[in-house]
């Protein structure tokens, strides 16, 4: 069975990154961008890898800037913007697409047959076998009872 353990992605670095690092993690796996009125989501996103991290969620970060050009930067530009701004430690990748023919193929796995992506910040549950197990709207904010209830299911 396909998980979002076989796909890969080059880091905000440049590095090739094997979802598989990840085996045996919760990951919360969201399209982000830099300019965008859901932007300050930064600060609750790195708040849950803060809070979570040692018991096994890790939050990945997938700049995209396919939504009202609202991730215009470079790699560098975003990381720095993430890292200055918002303090954001869990791990960023370089810009992607999540929708259209140039889509992902993690984010063709995330969605299977469900709909296209609607904005930045679309979040979605993984589990450790790495199985989508929740999908939650941009404007769920990453400290929504009903997400952190989720993360904590899935990682108890």
């Amino acid at each position: 069975m396909p998980s979002a353990h076989d796909f890969s992605a080059p880091s905000i670095f440049g590095q090739d990154t094997s979802l598989a690092e990840f085996k045996g993690k919760t990951l919360l796996v969201v399209n982000v961008a830099s300019a965008c009125g859901l932007t300050p989501q930064y600060e609750g996103l790195q708040a849950l890898h803060a809070q979570y991290a040692e018991r096994g969620l890790a939050v990945l970060g997938f700049p995209c800037n396919q939504f009202g050009a609202q991730e215009p930067g470079s790699e560098e530009e975003i990381q720095q913007f993430c890292s200055r701004r918002f303090g954001v430690e869990f791990p960023l990748f370089s810009k992607i697409e999540v929708n259209g023919p140039g889509r992902h193929p993690l984010y063709q796995f995330l969605i299977g047959d469900g709909e296209d992506i609607s904005w930045n910040f679309e979040k979605f549950l993984i589990d450790d076998q790495g199985q989508t197990i929740a999908r939650f709207s941009p404007r769920t904010a990453p400290d929504n009872p009903e997400l952190v209830s989720a993360i904590e299911q899935a990682l108890s």
